[in-house]
């Protein structure tokens, strides 16, 4: 079958093109815009790539179009593809109905840390011989890629809340049909399509419907929107985690490491094993936790799940060192949201105690642009020895930065450069933290530091 992929530079429709090719199909696709990782991968794939979204691609008469969330009415090849009733379907129903019917689905939800513990789960997985498929929003430098087909009954998937399609406005991980359901956390983000928080809340709860009696759902053990979400109905065992210390019930830590790189692993108050490893920070322990249980329901010892995230190595964009220069450490990270933000920081400061942290924060997601949390940004940011703010001028918001002696502005990635040049000495580190390619500010960096 030849699929045509309407969107297909973006990490998930990136990573339904591989496993589409992994089973057999022939895969083109179009996008407006295209940059590495995902551009490496499917060149690597031999995809042909269209360059934007006109109606003469669809010449083509692929046998079905998977449409792109990013894609709406008005774009032509939209109108093209209704105007001519041919076949399509949203990434996540092909993903439905060509590749999870037969797996035992193992998903992974929340506002942060999808990608992170969903790819430990992967590597869990890998590690003991389950030989997993997945499909993940990052390139996990465990296997190289985000997306792999299998013949093994298990599949990893990272289930976004984003909307699935421009004629499907429900939230993406409602297809996948969990079996194993991870709820990492919840908080409100993505304003360009949920009105508030309890827009969102509707649909986990949806997800929750979703997950079978004989599943298990893992979640924080203090969390008001998902008790909220639980109580409108839960109809699945439900195990608990928390990075605070010994719980007599549920998953928990000991740290031996206030940063937690090294710890002991609890499960209703009994050590399951020791857990040392190259991650830290309170978010990444979480993280470990719940990706620990989740291979556990699958048949996973504990013990032998420690011992294999001994060997993880995260997902590029995540706290990854871009450089190291005249003892200066640049970092880049996908943190995007104030909670993210801080929990990064937080982690970096317990790993590096005493030594400066500098930290670039560009507010680029639609929810940031839009300007919510933008009153969170400056209380997130306050374990940071300096902190610089990139907002464009097309931002129709400030921060006002003047009352702190710390902390500045800037509308270009240049003069924040600058900025860094005069700021940055021996032993620093720099937390670059974006969800976009950031106008290549870590490569210009390095240079010229």
């Amino acid at each position: 079958m030849h699929l045509h992929i309407l969107g297909i530079c973006g990490t998930f429709m990136g990573g339904i093109a591989r496993l589409a090719i992994e089973k057999g199909h022939t895969v083109t696709g179009s996008d407006e815009h295209c940059y590495p990782p995902m551009s490496d991968q499917l060149e690597a794939l031999g995809v042909e790539l269209h360059q934007g979204y006109d109606a003469e691609q669809l010449n083509i008469k692929p046998d079905c179009v998977v449409v792109g969330n990013a894609l709406s009415r008005g774009k032509s090849v939209i109108e093209e593809l209704l105007n001519t009733n041919q076949a399509f379907l949203s990434g996540p129903q092909w993903l439905n109905q060509n590749i999870l019917q037969d797996k035992w689905v193992i998903a992974v939800a929340g506002t942060h840390g999808k990608t992170t513990t969903a790819s430990m789960v992967a590597w869990i997985l890998e590690a003991t011989g389950y030989n997993p498929s997945f499909l993940i929003g990052g390139v996990m430098e465990n296997f190289g890629v985000s997306a792999r087909y299998t013949d093994s009954p298990f599949f990893v998937v990272e289930a976004d809340e984003y909307d699935t399609a421009f004629f499907d406005k429900r939230s993406k991980f409602v297809h996948y049909r969990a079996r194993t359901c991870v709820l990492n956390n919840l908080e409100f983000d993505h304003a360009d399509i949920f009105d508030d928080l309890k827009a969102i809340e509707t649909q986990f709860h949806h997800l929750v419907r979703t997950v079978p009696g004989n599943g298990v759902i893992i979640r924080p053990q203090n969390s008001e929107p998902l008790d909220r979400v639980l109580d409108r109905g839960c109809w699945t065992p439900v195990e608990t985690f928390t990075e605070k210390g010994n719980s007599e019930l549920g998953w928990s830590v000991n740290k031996i490491k206030p940063d937690g790189s090294h710890c002991e692993v609890l499960l209703d108050g009994k050590v399951q094993g020791e857990l040392t490893w190259l991650l830290f920070g309170d978010h990444n322990v979480n993280n470990a936790l719940a990706a620990i249980a989740a291979a556990r329901h699958v048949g996973v010892t504990p013990k032998d799940a420690i011992n294999a995230l001994s060997d993880f190595k995260n997902v590029k964009r995540r706290m990854e060192v871009v450089g190291k220069v005249n003892e200066i450490t640049v970092y880049d990270d996908f943190a995007h949201h104030p909670t993210a933000i801080e929990t990064t920081i937080d982690g970096l400061r317990k790993k590096v105690e005493n030594e400066r942290i500098i930290a670039v924060i560009d507010p680029r997601s639609n929810t940031m642009r839009m300007g919510n949390h933008k009153e969170h940004l400056i209380e997130a940011t306050t374990q940071a020895d300096n902190v610089i703010f990139h907002i464009p001028a097309s931002y129709d918001w400030e921060i006002d930065t003047q009352p702190y002696d710390n902390m500045s502005s800037f509308d270009s990635v240049d003069k924040i450069i600058n900025q860094l040049l005069e700021l940055a000495k021996q032993g620093d580190h720099i937390l670059i933290m974006s969800n976009g390619g950031f106008d290549g500010i870590h490569k210009k960096l390095i240079e010229q530091l």
